[in-house]
């Protein structure tokens, strides 16, 4: 599994930039975890939850996903990224809060709203982001082209 930006698809690499400097600008601490997966990567991740303990973290089956792509050579060509949110320089994988709000008296523990305003930045770039899918397929970490 792969994290480097020059993973990802030409199309798709700029707007990843733009989305990392866009989330700084906006005090929004992400890091990239995720950009091009192999098919026996992807084998593995779709097992967990399933045939393997733990959350389901994909819908996608090998081959199936966005992050699976390799271009004519054979290289990495990502079309999707996963990102984390930070909180205090540490991965925050919670959802619990009630989201966006004019409430600044939580903005210290409403995880909800971190992943929310980093979805908000995606979308203003032209990315799907996975957090509006429906919620029972929804993946709050990942965000592909259109």
């Amino acid at each position: 599994m792969s994290r480097k930006l020059e993973d990802l698809h030409p199309d798709l690499l700029p707007k990843a930039r733009a989305f990392l400097l866009e989330c700084e600008r906006q005090s929004v601490d992400v890091v990239i975890i995720c950009t091009y997966r192999s098919n026996e990567e992807q084998a593995a991740t779709y097992a967990q939850g399933r045939t393997k303990p733990g959350k389901i973290v994909t819908w996608a089956k090998p081959g199936e996903s966005l992050h699976n792509f390799t271009n004519p050579e054979g290289k990495p060509c990502a079309k999707a990224f996963d990102f984390a949110v930070l909180r205090n320089g540490k991965i925050t994988w919670g959802t619990g809060g009630n989201g966006i709000d004019n409430d600044p008296t939580d903005d210290d523990t409403d995880d909800l709203e971190l992943w929310q305003k980093a979805g908000l930045i995606a979308e203003s770039l032209g990315l799907e982001w996975a957090g509006r899918w429906p919620k029972n397929k929804r993946e709050f970490p990942h965000c592909q082209m259109t």
